[in-house]
């Protein structure tokens, strides 16, 4: 993969470039764009308000969780999506905690007949976790017996990146088109012909490395460091999980990423410790 100012197009896959291609008030049609064709329900959507991504449990004693990207379309629907680039302790865990925050703060004060809006959780994989070959994964709640969808209210949707493998020349879809440049973007010198239309060319120019300011193009270069790190010590957590146990093998890898000088906020968010359990940890 090229890197730094070597690339043409930022990674999207780092959190600076995930960041600027989707969480940017001026790419708003880009998320939503997105969204659309990932989640697949009825209706596209039209509008993109981003809502602050920190969010604090109902007392000071609950625990405070920090999306990627929070926001709601124009029918009122809430929005959670986040990158996630290596496998984590409790992560199905973590995914229905965090859809639990847009549930919560959607109760008013005095009564309420307790209607709901519908959440969606979308998390981009870079690593593989489901059983099967299939590249996106829907969870719904459903009947057990039937299969019937319960409620839409709460959503789950898992792209897994690594499951995607379809060629430049096998690409049918939009979907398609967009997870073949989450993949793929990095690596590309220009827009390729088989991917067309307004949105990805508008993609493709938010994506240039070379209209990056000084500082962005420091925060770039900081992020894409941090990326590699993260990628050789999840490789290194799987060998060493297999011979020292799971738990053994996430704190190797919380060591090695300490070690490196990686933020302990994002260690954390990669191995599912705790901030002080990273920040006891031997930079050793």
């Amino acid at each position: 993969m090229k890197t730094g100012l070597k690339a043409t197009y930022i990674n999207p896959l780092t959190d600076f470039g995930f960041k600027k291609l989707f969480g940017d008030e001026n790419n708003k049609e880009l998320l939503a764009d997105f969204l659309s064709e990932i989640i697949a329900e009825e209706g596209r959507i039209t509008e993109i308000n981003y809502l602050p991504p920190e969010k604090l449990g109902r007392t000071e004693d609950d625990r405070r969780a920090v999306f990627d990207i929070y926001c709601k379309n124009e029918r009122g629907e809430y929005f959670i999506v986040e990158m996630q680039k290596a496998k984590q302790l409790h992560f199905v865990d973590r995914s229905v905690f965090y859809a639990t925050f847009p549930i919560q703060e959607q109760a008013p004060q005095g009564i309420w007949n307790f209607e709901l809006k519908a959440v969606y959780l979308v998390g981009i994989l870079d690593f593989d976790y489901f059983d099967g070959d299939d590249y996106i994964e829907r969870v719904y709640l459903a009947r057990e017996k039937t299969h019937e969808r319960f409620s839409n209210k709460l959503n789950f949707t898992y792209v897994i990146l690594p499951k995607f493998k379809k060629t430049i020349d096998e690409l049918s879809s939009n979907s398609d088109r967009w997870l073949f440049c989450l993949k793929r973007m990095a690596e590309m010198d220009s827009r390729p012909a088989e991917v067309q239309g307004r949105v990805f060319e508008r993609l493709f120019k938010a994506a240039e490395i070379n209209k990056l300011k000084d500082e962005e193009m420091r925060e770039y270069n900081k992020s894409i460091l941090e990326y590699a790190d993260v990628r050789d010590c999840a490789d290194c957590a799987r060998q060493e999980g297999m011979q020292q146990g799971i738990q053994q093998g996430v704190f190797a890898v919380a060591k090695k990423l300490n070690a490196s000088g990686v933020a302990v906020e994002l260690i954390a968010s990669v191995t599912g410790l705790s901030a002080e359990q990273v920040s006891r940890l031997p930079r050793d």
